[in-house]
C-alpha cells in the first residue's frame, strides 16, 4: 500500500520510499523515513496533493510524491 492510498484521518508506518536519490533525500530531509508514523491531515478536492502530519511538523506532499512512499496502514483502536 502507498500513501496516496490513505485518506483523511488514516494512519501509517513507513515501510520504503521508492524514488530516486534526490526525491528521497528530500522526503528524508522532512523526516519521511522507514520506521517513522504519519497520519494524513487533508486531501485536495480533487486528491492532488495531501498534507500530512509527521512528529510536530505538518508537510504538503503532490500525489505522484505520495505514491513513492510504501506505507503499513495502522488500524485504530475504538474504544
Amino acid at each position: 500500500m502507498f500513501l496516496s492510498d490513505l485518506h483523511r484521518g488514516d494512519r501509517g508506518k513507513i515501510i520504503a520510499i521508492h524514488a530516486n536519490k534526490t526525491l528521497k533525500d528530500r522526503l528524508i530531509s522532512f523526516g519521511l523515513m522507514p520506521q517513522e508514523e504519519i497520519a494524513v491531515v487533508t486531501c485536495s478536492v480533487a486528491r492532488q496533493t495531501m498534507q500530512i502530519a509527521i512528529g510536530s511538523a505538518n508537510i504538503a506532499l503532490r500525489i505522484d510524491e505520495a505514491r513513492k512512499i510504501e506505507v503499513e496502514k495502522i488500524e485504530s483502536s475504538r474504544v
